[in-house]
C-alpha cells in the first residue's frame, strides 16, 4: 500500500466527522431558531399590519412567517409549512405565507408546522407555532332606529344600531342648525352591544346635525345625520292664550282705574241725600243741632254729629 492510499484512509473518518457536526450544528439551529406571525389585511389600496392577532370578518388576510435567521445558516434550507387557520381549512405550502379570509366572526387558534431539509441525506427538522386570532366585524353601517323629525321642547330618544363587533367606543356631538363648532369636543360613550341610545331635548326648530365617530379594534367609521325639528303647535296655542289673557286682565284693569273716581263720587251724593239736620230747643237758651244719616238697607238711623250752640235771644 503506498502513502496516498495510507493518507486518505487517515482522512476519511475525520471528513465524515465533520460533515456530522456541521449536519447536527445545522440541527440544532434550527431548533433554537426564532420566528413570528404578522398578519396583513388588504381593503381597497389601503393595507393593515395586525400584529396583535385582530382580524377584521370577510376580508383578504395575509399571514407571514418571519424567520429570525441573522446567520443565515438556513439560506440553502428547503422549508415547508402547514397552516390550520383554527376553524377547520388546513394549507399546505412551500411559501412563508398564507392567503384566506375568515367569514364568520370568532376566536381561534391558527397553527404553523415548519418543516426544513437542511441537507439531502438528514431528515427534515421541524418547529410548530402557534398563535390565538379573535375575528370581529368591521363597523360597516350605523342606522337610526326611529322618526328623523321631532318638536321643540320634546323629549326625544334617538337609537341607533351598529353592526361591528363590540366593544364600540362611540363619539358624538349634536350642532344646532349644523354650524360646526371647533371649541366643543365629542361625548365618549362605550358599547358592550349593538344599540347607542341618545336622550336630546330640542331647544329650538329647524335643521340640526348629530355626528357620531364609533369605532372598535380593526375598523372606524364616522357618520352625520339630519334632523328636522318643527315648532310645537300645542306650545303655540298655549302662547296664544296666555298672552291674550294677559291682555284681557290689563284692559280690565285700566277700565276698572278710569271708571273708580266716577264711582266714588255717586257713592258721596247717595250719603249726602240721606242726611237730615233736626233742631230742637231746650231749655237755658240752648239749641240742640242733630245731623243724622239713615241707612237704607240695614234701616237704622244713628246720631253721626252732636253739635251743641248757644242761641241768641231775641
Amino acid at each position: 500500500m503506498d502513502g496516498k492510499h495510507i493518507v486518505w484512509m487517515l482522512m476519511l473518518p475525520i471528513l465524515v466527522l465533520l460533515g456530522g457536526t456541521e449536519t447536527t450544528e445545522s440541527l440544532i439551529d434550527l431548533k433554537n431558531i426564532e420566528g413570528k406571525l404578522v398578519f396583513y389585511q388588504m381593503e381597497g389600496n389601503a393595507t393593515y399590519v395586525r400584529d396583535r392577532g385582530e382580524l377584521a370578518s370577510d376580508v383578504p388576510t395575509e399571514t407571514m412567517f418571519e424567520l429570525f435567521d441573522p446567520q443565515k445558516n438556513f439560506s440553502s434550507a428547503k422549508f415547508t409549512y402547514t397552516w390550520d387557520l383554527g376553524n377547520g381549512q388546513v394549507i399546505n405550502g412551500t411559501e412563508p405565507v398564507v392567503r384566506y379570509y375568515y367569514p364568520e366572526s370568532g376566536n381561534y387558534t391558527m397553527w404553523l408546522k415548519v418543516g426544513a431539509n437542511v441537507t439531502k441525506y438528514s431528515p427534515p427538522v421541524t418547529k410548530v407555532y402557534s398563535t390565538e386570532v379573535q375575528v370581529l366585524d368591521a363597523i360597516k353601517n350605523i342606522e337610526l332606529k326611529g322618526p328623523s323629525e321631532y318638536e321643540v321642547s320634546q323629549d326625544a330618544s334617538l337609537i341607533f344600531h351598529v353592526d361591528g363587533s363590540p366593544p364600540l367606543w362611540v363619539c358624538w356631538r349634536f350642532l344646532p342648525n349644523c354650524m360646526p363648532d371647533v371649541t366643543e369636543g365629542c361625548t365618549l360613550t362605550m358599547l358592550y352591544d349593538n344599540m347607542l341610545k341618545l336622550n336630546l331635548t330640542f331647544a329650538s326648530a329647524g335643521y340640526h346635525c348629530l355626528d357620531i365617530s364609533v369605532r372598535n379594534e380593526i375598523s372606524k367609521l364616522q357618520t352625520s345625520f339630519s334632523l328636522y325639528v318643527r315648532r310645537n303647535n300645542g306650545a303655540q296655542i298655549f302662547f296664544i292664550l296666555s298672552c291674550a289673557a294677559i291682555l284681557v286682565a290689563t284692559f280690565s284693569f285700566i277700565t276698572v282705574i278710569a271708571c273708580h273716581p266716577h264711582l266714588h263720587s255717586k257713592l258721596k251724593i247717595a250719603a249726602s241725600s240721606n242726611a237730615v239736620f233736626l233742631k230742637n230747643k231746650e231749655s237755658d237758651g240752648q239749641s240742640l243741632i242733630l245731623l243724622k244719616l239713615s241707612n237704607i238697607e240695614k234701616a237704622e238711623k244713628e246720631p253721626l254729629l252732636l253739635q251743641y250752640g248757644t242761641q241768641g235771644r231775641s
